[in-house]
């Protein structure tokens, strides 16, 4: 999950509501639903996370498969569910981290299958954070996506690049990152530090 966060620039909420049909193997990409903002946006999928997705995606559908034979499944938006009855059935519509326990839709009141709830992440970076003892500093989940754009500009990568991964509506919000690098140019050098 946290790979996820670094390697994609995603919130962690983001993140949690991945379902299977937004992650695109061979493109390369994952699809933001209704991000901040009710905004949907394509973000980079690294392909050194593809194993281990395989096999998350392998056991939300063990999991999927279990519930469906209880006739529940994931949650499905409240009109969504009218419209396609049957896509909790659907392989494509599982979340990638489901809760480890049923609820009720809160719309619907139907049986079903949220994703995690965003304590869970949470509390396992803050323990994570504790053990290797960093706790100097507070370390959110947050600081994935704030290191994941940081790294982009650091690398010379086009800030308009990394405002439209990060779907900020003004570059002046991505500019930030240039601050926290200590430089205004993204990392950029002189055309003569190339040759000297």
């Amino acid at each position: 999950m946290f790979s996820l966060l670094y390697g994609s620039g995603l919130r962690i909420t983001e993140c949690l509501r991945l379902r299977i049909k937004d992650i695109d193997y061979f493109r390369g990409s994952i699809t933001v639903r209704d991000g901040k903002g009710a905004k949907d946006r394509v973000t980079i999928f690294s392909p050194s996370l593809y194993e281990s997705t395989r096999d998350i995606i392998s056991n939300a559908l063990a999991l999927q498969e279990r519930d469906n034979q209880e006739s529940i499944g994931p949650s499905i938006p409240g009109v969504l569910a009218k419209k396609y009855p049957s896509a909790c059935r659907q392989p494509a519509w599982m979340y990638l981290f489901p809760s480890s326990s049923i609820s009720r839709h809160p719309v619907t009141g139907v049986l079903c299958r949220h994703h995690l709830h965003d304590s869970v992440p949470r509390k396992a970076l803050k323990k994570a954070v504790t053990v290797v003892k960093l706790t100097n500093k507070r370390i959110p989940c947050h600081t994935f996506r704030h290191s994941f754009a940081t790294e982009l500009l650091r690398n010379g990568r086009d800030i308009r690049t990394v405002q439209e991964l990060l779907v900020h509506s003004d570059v002046s919000t991505t500019q930030i990152y240039t601050h926290v690098l200590g430089q205004h140019f993204a990392g950029l050098t002189s055309p003569l530090d190339a040759i000297a």
